[in-house]
């Protein structure tokens, strides 16, 4: 049990004994952490019951602290200000505290659950590289995946290959026409790159063709309709579908060199699946279930002989889900793919990390399944997400205007590197730890700024200010746990000693407020963990491990270890900067974040 859990509950108890005609079901304890300019720990809302009791505040606070600190030693003292009752917790507390956990591994995870989730995120397309747009979807998924394995959920971690469709064909029709079998090897350029760069000059091959279209008296709804190119995509899509040969060759060969290149820029962010779909596999499952819609009823088909389900009674529209030609849309393959998913793992979740652009897909998606009697409906949980731009606004693939996700790395690194040297902290490192430590703090830069909004909000990007060592940062965040590591080295204190080395706390009877303050931090890790995980939510990992550093700074900004008033006093600091060290790894590894030792 947490301690605001064990808090709530003793008030509560007390609160029944004292005033049995409040009813706390109706009016549950609130309780917050006290504000700094007051003394306590731990505040308890009066508010609610004063007008019940028809007692003052600051009677009632007096009453109720009174019995709290005579018949439990978990309260040392309280006080009462203005309808808010203020509890000291007992230094014994949070000394025992320390002793369990100072170098408990395993500190605020949970045990495995006998359910399974499923993570489904970066889902990129083959038809251009990954960009800076999709890096938000992919840190988020990752750390999601993470937190919710920490706090006991079977995980599996799944990426959907979007490698067919419409887009897909407009790569493949611009290399065809203006390639001369250009390869990666031939061109040395990296695969996924030089498929996305097929996939920009289709569009400038379309826009020229619109243009003059329009220019010989065309409109311009008819001449996107009718400009060759175009159509040409459009029957290449056919052709795929029906098996050409020579389409599935191409096809094959250009989704291999978007693979090779994939895989070379989630090796460097650290990223990896226990699970591909792809939706080539999966679009056929799609439709069937739409086949199997129409016989049943559950959806229409118009003059066309495309297939529709009309959702106007559920406040929402008709969607088309198959076409005229036979061909699948977007959501044909991922009806297909959500039934394989549910199958293939019995899940109880079905995360997708979608940006909020698709809120009103995913809506009528889970929709159609419930439509369809799918057991798989009740499942799905969209993890809506927020846009991410930079200060030079939003980007396009089609336009060539995106930002690499391979180059946003190298530039981070690059940024850490030169940001590394200025402050003159090379001393002590060869030229390939210094590489090596560049990487951690640009890629820790990178997914820490992408992580630390809450997912449901818009964000812009800004890659000097996520480095900034003073700064919401994960620079900051390494920087203090480095420190920390130098402080253990000078002491000869391993990472995580055992409690024969360090073993002050069984013979310390007070602590200070600052070493208070920090054990207090400490003591909240499992819980913000689980919110972390009931909200799918890392933000809050990101808050809380910046905290704890900025605690710890200001802790060993006050107090010497080296130099404490006695040795059983520097000996519980060790302790307590051990564990502080053990839980910022814990809290960002989470987020895929490593904290080096030496900076």
């Amino acid at each position: 049990m947490s301690l605001s859990a064990e808090i709530k509950h003793l008030v509560s108890t007390t609160i029944a004994e004292l005033y049995p005609e409040v009813d706390l079901n109706a009016t549950p304890i609130s309780i917050n952490l006290t504000k700094a300019e007051f003394e306590g720990d731990y505040t308890v809302v009066l508010f609610p019951y004063v007008k019940t009791l028809r007692m003052k505040p600051d009677v009632l606070g007096n009453t109720i602290g009174e019995k709290l600190v005579a018949q439990h030693s978990l309260f040392s003292k309280f006080s009462v200000v203005a309808g808010f009752l203020n509890l000291t917790i007992a230094d014994k507390y949070f000394i025992d505290l320390l002793q369990r956990n100072f170098n408990d591994k395993c500190y605020g995870t949970q045990a495995l659950k006998n359910n399974k989730v499923m993570v489904e995120y970066s889902s990129p397309n083959t038809n251009k590289p990954l960009h800076f747009g999709h890096l938000r979807n992919i840190f988020l998924g990752a750390a999601v995946s993470e937190i919710l394995k920490a706090t006991g959920n079977g995980v599996v971690k799944a990426n959907l290959i979007n490698d067919r469709g419409i887009h897909i064909c407009k790569s493949m029709i611009a290399w065809k026409k203006t390639a001369n079998g250009a390869t990666p090897e031939s061109t040395g350029t990296k695969g996924d790159h030089l498929v996305g760069d097929y996939y920009v000059k289709f569009n400038e091959l379309y826009k020229a063709e619109l243009a003059q279209l329009i220019a010989g008296g065309m409109d311009e709804k008819t001449a996107e309709k009718e400009a060759p190119i175009m159509k040409e995509a459009q029957d290449m899509l056919r052709l795929w579908e029906a098996g050409d040969p020579e389409t599935m060759q191409l096809w094959k060969a250009m989704n291999g060199w978007v693979y090779e290149g994939f895989n070379v820029t989630y090796d460097k962010m650290g990223i990896s699946f226990d699970k591909w779909y792809y939706e080539s596999e999966t679009y056929l499952l799609g439709k069937k279930l739409v086949e199997d819609g129409l016989k049943k009823g559950v959806l229409f088909k118009k003059e066309n002989g495309s297939i529709w389900i009309d959702l106007s009674a559920d406040g929402l529209d008709e969607k088309l889900l198959l076409r005229g030609d036979g061909t699948s849309v977007y959501i044909t393959q991922d009806l297909g793919t959500a039934k394989l998913k549910y199958e293939d793992f019995c899940l109880s979740k079905s995360i997708y990390v979608i940006a909020d652009e698709q809120n009103y897909h995913m809506q009528v998606l889970q929709l159609i399944l419930a439509k369809l009697g799918e057991p798989c409906a009740p499942t799905i949980h969209h993890l809506s997400y927020g846009m991410v731009e930079l200060p030079t606004g939003r980007m396009k693939s089609r336009e060539g205007t995106v930002v690499d996700a391979d180059d946003m790395i190298a530039e981070m690194v690059q940024l850490a590197l030169e940001q590394t040297k200025q402050q003159g902290k090379t001393d002590g490192f060869t030229e390939e730890e210094l590489n090596q430590l560049a990487e951690m703090i640009g890629l820790g830069a990178l997914k820490f700024y992408l992580l630390r909004v809450d997912p449901k909000k818009k964000m812009i990007f800004d890659p000097k200010e996520s480095i900034d060592l003073h700064g919401f940062t994960a620079t900051f965040i390494q920087y203090a746990h480095a420190r920390i590591c130098s402080i253990l080295r000078k002491e000869q204190v391993e990472l995580l000693p055992s409690a024969a080395q360090l073993n002050a706390a069984k013979a310390k009877t007070d602590i200070h407020k600052l070493e208070k303050d920090l054990l207090k931090h400490l003591e909240l890790y499992p819980t913000v963990l689980n919110n972390a995980s009931n909200e799918l939510n890392p933000s809050e990992m990101c808050n809380y491990c910046f905290q704890l550093a900025q605690l710890f700074n200001g802790f060993y900004a006050e107090l010497s270890i080296s130099k404490a008033e006695s040795e059983e006093a520097k000996h519980f600091r060790l302790m307590l900067i051990v564990m502080t060290a053990l839980v910022l790894r814990n809290g960002m590894k989470l987020m895929g974040i490593a904290l080096p030792e030496k900076m």
